[in-house]
């Protein structure tokens, strides 16, 4: 008896693994911490581990104005503008985390090439980073929301791409952002608003323009879609 191959398929499409790739980094780490804050490993040193390891992973603005000015960049401090999406205040602040780019990550890796998914979220990272300390701040910056919000900035993208190629006003595409936006006030009206929402922005903003660039088949393919349309 044959068997439809279909029948066998799983419902739901699996991650493509370069999400997995950029979440499990951040689940360990949480995983440690709460641990290891619960006295279950490490022992009494266990309980300040998430503070030690924010000590060494979170992005200081002022630290990075000083080696763009002086030209020296320390390497391991260098390293903090990487890192620094990887580690995050609590379990809710990685849960979060986690399901953005679970989601996210699911809709652009299928769109988008592994490497340029990575791109994204780095890039999205480092420059929202670098516009956070131009502007000023003065709050360490730490977790995984600017990557995240370059993730939407793609998904934006994607949408903005489809409904120009229907000749329908490509606004629509920004519903999301606006959603989140709406969110982090929501938020800042119970717990204060901080000021790592400037990243975030910029990490939306730098994940819709990296987008032009690293679409499948870069800029060419996108004009020849949009004059397709």
């Amino acid at each position: 008896m044959s068997t439809n191959p279909h029948l066998l398929q799983s419902p739901l499409n699996p991650l493509p693994p370069v999400v997995w790739a950029l979440v499990v980094p951040m689940i360990l780490l949480e995983v440690i911490f709460q641990l290891s804050g619960q006295g279950l490993i490490g022992g009494a040193d266990g309980i300040g581990w998430r503070m030690q390891a924010l000590e060494r992973m979170v992005f200081i603005p002022e630290q990075f104005l000083w080696m763009v000015q002086t030209g020296q960049f320390p390497p391991r401090e260098l390293a903090r503008i990487v890192i620094y999406p990887f580690a995050h205040l609590s379990f809710m602040h990685a849960a979060f985390v986690v399901v953005f780019v679970l989601a996210l990550g699911k809709f652009v890796g299928e769109l988008f090439r592994p490497l340029a998914l990575v791109g994204l979220f780095f890039g999205s990272s480092i420059l929202a980073a670098m516009v956070y300390a131009a502007l000023g701040q003065k709050v360490p910056l730490v977790g995984g929301y600017a990557g995240a919000f370059g993730l939407i900035g793609a998904f934006s993208f994607v949408l903005w791409v489809r409904l120009r190629q229907r000749g329908e006003s490509g606004l629509q595409a920004f519903s999301l952002i606006g959603v989140m936006i709406l969110v982090r006030l929501a938020f800042g009206i119970f717990g204060g608003v901080a000021p790592d929402w400037i990243a975030d922005l910029a990490g939306f903003a730098a994940g819709f323009g990296l987008s032009f660039v690293l679409i499948p088949g870069g800029p060419k393919r996108l004009l020849a879609l949009l004059r397709a349309r």
